[in-house]
């Protein structure tokens, strides 16, 4: 049976999600993130990184929120969470599938490291580390975010999901972008197309349901 090695509140609930979605049988073996909210070194046993999400199924382990996604949809999918090929909405699906962690994510992952540093720098180091994390966000990542929150605002103008009129597995690897920047991001303000992508989201049975299984889920809102 395929084998989820699920990570608590992380990127692999959404692995979880889309197993839902194919309604795949799986199985979930799970992992605590230790008190620096790093993954436990249990995980290096089944992929040399240590990091999660990892799936293993038919005697492969594949890691990789996007390598996964795909993997899942070639072998599982019959067409309903895939454009057709050769038509605009695969190319905007391919698209989205791999600019969530490839473009999104980096700048959130700096928004939150910025944001933690100077609480935990050493007392008498604090102020200069302030000063510098505070400068990178208003100079550098605070601008992009900016910008690629207003992109995602005009894609879903253009259609009701990131690839066209359907649901697709880009909106499940999209979600955690728009999860990380309404929770530290800013997204409610001036975003009601992101922010009701969302709504609508964890609104579907099988989001809930993997919600379930998975346990609490606090990187979103």
């Amino acid at each position: 049976m395929l084998t989820v090695h699920h990570l608590n509140n992380s990127r692999s609930q959404r692995v979880l999600w889309l197993l839902e979605e194919l309604g795949v049988p799986y199985e979930i073996i799970r992992y605590e993130r230790q008190p620096d909210m790093r993954a436990p070194k249990e995980l290096r046993a089944i992929h040399p990184l240590g990091k999660s999400p990892v799936i293993t199924d038919s005697g492969q382990t594949i890691a990789e929120s996007g390598a996964i996604v795909e993997y899942l949809i070639e072998t599982y999918d019959n067409g309903r969470l895939i454009p057709p090929p050769k038509t605009p909405e695969r190319l905007r699906y391919s698209y989205w599938l791999h600019y969530a962690e490839g473009s999104a994510m980096p700048l959130l992952l700096l928004k939150l490291l910025f944001n933690m540093m100077p609480k935990r720098a050493p007392a008498l180091l604090r102020p200069l580390v302030r000063k510098v994390s505070n400068q990178a966000l208003t100079t550098l990542v605070n601008p992009q975010l900016k910008q690629h929150m207003a992109f995602w605002e005009s894609e879903l103008q253009k259609s009701e999901w990131f690839a066209g009129d359907e649901f697709t597995a880009a909106d499940i690897q999209m979600s955690f972008p728009l999860q990380a920047a309404a929770a530290r991001g800013g997204l409610e303000q001036g975003h009601p197309r992101a922010m009701d992508f969302l709504a609508r989201i964890e609104a579907r049975p099988a989001y809930k349901l993997a919600l379930d299984k998975g346990g609490p889920y606090t990187v979103g809102r």
